[in-house]
């Protein structure tokens, strides 16, 4: 007898049969309708895209275990202890016309394939890098801010991501500049016009995004480096100065003469926290400005998966863990989702291990099929480097040399097994 639940993406486990979702499958990335939840990557695509699926009991592993003598102690506890909801804040989900009300929404589609677009990426993110290398230079000799100038430099990045963002989602992944300050404006400038295409923006809002991704982070540099870099909790006068750099960044910027408010709005307040706990205001929901709700994700995200001096870098679908599990709590979930949507689950430059024990890091995705992407592979399955690094798309190879299934098993920190991705010389 068919037997279909309706399960909330919290208490979903290893081992049951997912037949439908709460949206479209080709808002998914999963290929087929119906499928094994086999991984723990499996389990994080759920929850961060749905907020409920319908389980097929009869084809679910826990149906073909019944039975048996004994089931082990991990289930027996989450049994008696079903999963918590990580939503403390239980409301109606918005739609991108309401998350973004008095704006004209678009549709975008990519207009080139990764290796039309990377040359083009390429020369985008060194120019914005060179921007941002002379904008700090500039500011620590106490100049001041060319907005023009940046503005310019930002135009031909908001231009690729617009064809297809996976090539400068790849190099704001893998550029590592000689500073953690600069890598980190170019990256998350990358992550929010990203996730601007994703939800829908016009090009003038791509634009402010850019520059407010930039420019954020700006105020650090009156922050002395021995406690941006610290190891230590800072608590105090020495945490209040760290927090200080909100009101230095938009001084900067009001100074520069822009009448953005938008851009100043993420200097100051990107450190602002959905459920009220940030600074430097502890506004709280929809009073954080909406471009600084975007600026904190983005900041977050790219933070958690950065090298610092005091910490290594986590792995991406680490870090969208995370920020899935802060979902209305530290950020707006719908924010979240769309952030995710932007950048997958593996995004360009995420080092990755196939079922088959292969090696590879991830190229580029398919927009609704985000669980096979195309792959470089690196180490064969023994973690052996091959003689010549070559391409794999999983959406076309789903079989290894075995005749077995082939796809991805787990995301990998950066640097595992000693690669580093940024001497490819792609």
């Amino acid at each position: 007898m068919l037997e279909i639940v309706k399960v909330d993406v919290e208490n979903l486990e290893l081992g049951m049969f997912v037949s439908g979702l709460d949206r479209s499958w080709l808002e998914s990335p999963f290929a087929v309708q119906g499928f094994l939840i086999k991984t723990e990557e499996d389990l994080a695509t759920l929850r961060a895209l749905c907020r409920y699926v319908f389980i097929d009991v009869e084809k679910g592993e826990e149906k073909e275990r019944r039975g048996s003598p004994r089931a082990s102690p991990a289930q027996h506890e989450r049994r008696r202890h079903p999963r918590k909801a990580s939503n403390p804040i239980k409301r109606a989900r918005l739609g991108k016309a309401e998350l973004l009300p008095g704006r004209e929404l678009t549709t975008y589609r990519d207009q080139s394939d990764w290796e039309t677009e990377y040359p083009q990426a390429t020369v985008a993110v060194d120019t914005l890098s060179a921007e941002v290398r002379g904008l700090y230079g500039s500011l620590a000799r106490g100049g001041a801010v060319d907005m023009l100038s940046i503005k310019r430099s930002v135009e031909p990045m908001i231009d690729s991501i617009t064809r297809n963002p996976d090539a400068c989602i790849w190099l704001a992944r893998l550029r590592q500049l000689d500073d953690y300050t600069y890598q980190h404006s170019v990256a998350t400038s990358i992550w929010a016009v990203a996730m601007g295409r994703q939800l829908g923006l016009p090009k003038q809002d791509l634009k402010t995004l850019a520059v407010g991704g930039l420019l954020f982070d700006v105020g650090k540099l009156q922050v002395p480096p021995e406690l941006l870099n610290s190891p230590e909790r800072l608590e105090g006068e020495d945490l209040e100065r760290v927090r200080a750099h909100v009101h230095h960044g938009a001084a900067f910027i009001t100074e520069s003469g822009t009448l953005n408010n938008d851009i100043i709005a993420m200097a100051l307040h990107h450190h602002e926290r959905h459920d009220g706990s940030g600074y430097p205001d502890g506004l709280k929901g929809d009073d954080i400005p909406i471009f600084a709700r975007i600026a904190g994700i983005v900041d977050c995200y790219d933070a958690l998966t950065s090298d610092r001096s005091y910490a290594r870098g986590q792995s991406p679908s680490s870090a969208i863990k995370y920020l899935h599990d802060a979902r209305d709590r530290e950020f707006q979930a719908e924010f979240v989702e769309e952030f995710i949507q932007a950048i997958g689950i593996y995004p360009a430059g995420t080092l990755v291990e196939l079922t088959s024990g292969e090696v590879a890091v991830v190229v580029s995705e398919y927009r609704s099929r985000r669980l096979r992407p195309r792959v470089l592979l690196l180490l064969d399955g023994d973690k052996q480097p091959l003689a010549e690094a070559r391409m794999l798309d999983l959406l076309e190879t789903t079989e290894d040399a075995t005749g077995r299934p082939l796809e991805i098993l787990t995301s990998l920190a950066p640097g595992a097994h000693g690669i580093d991705p940024c001497r490819l010389g792609l």
